[in-house]
């Protein structure tokens, strides 16, 4: 039964499990090397999801900035499909990660999300649920309260975007009215500069 506890010796993990090698040639290999259910993107970060079993569909977990969220949120979905049977990345996954409301996906994104929540390094950027463009599949990404992320890097094909904004705002302002920056304010009102803000003239 999903969530049911069971000692780390029961647990099947994927460590202990090598995976096959992936059938194409022509193309980067993009799953983690050990992880199950984990692959990495160009941008760095890492997505997971879970095929149902017996079904071809698959639910989409989200994308995250370390691989070792996605493997938990991978093992939060793998307990609940499968149960003892779940092929985990973790063996503390089996007790120590949150249990699905039902079987549902949303229920599943949403005890995810908040499993890759509780390993979530200091520092790091949210939980993205949407998919971009060339990965829409029939799996609902939905915001899950405060762990949705809007992937800008991503969104907007400008890789660094937000590196480069933060590193914009350190720069010195332009400089404006022949002010140079050497003088201070009080120099400029002494010194009787026109700086106006505003032009009325049609």
């Amino acid at each position: 039964q999903p969530g049911a506890i069971f000692s780390d010796e029961e647990v099947i993990l994927a460590s202990r499990n090598p995976k096959k090698r992936a059938g194409r040639k022509k193309f980067r290999e993009t799953r983690h090397p050990v992880y199950r259910g984990v692959r990495r993107r160009n941008s760095g970060k890492w997505v997971c999801e879970v095929r149902e079993p017996n079904k071809k569909s698959r639910i989409w977990l989200g994308t995250f900035p370390t691989a070792d969220m996605a493997a938990r949120a991978h093992d939060v979905a793998a307990l609940a499909l499968r149960g003892r049977s779940a092929c985990l990345n973790f063996a503390d996954s089996a007790w120590r990660l949150p249990t699905p409301a039902s079987s549902d996906a949303k229920d599943i994104q949403k005890a995810a999300a908040e499993a890759a929540e509780a390993f979530r390094p200091e520092g790091s950027l949210g939980v993205e649920l949407t998919r971009t463009g060339d990965e829409v599949e029939k799996v609902a990404g939905t915001a899950v309260g405060d762990a949705f992320y809007m992937d800008d890097d991503a969104d907007f094909g400008m890789p660094g975007l937000l590196a480069n904004i933060a590193e914009g705002m350190l720069l010195p302002p332009p400089n404006c009215c022949g002010y140079s920056g050497g003088d201070s304010l009080d120099n400029m009102e002494n010194n009787d500069t026109d700086m106006s803000l505003w032009s009325f003239s049609a």
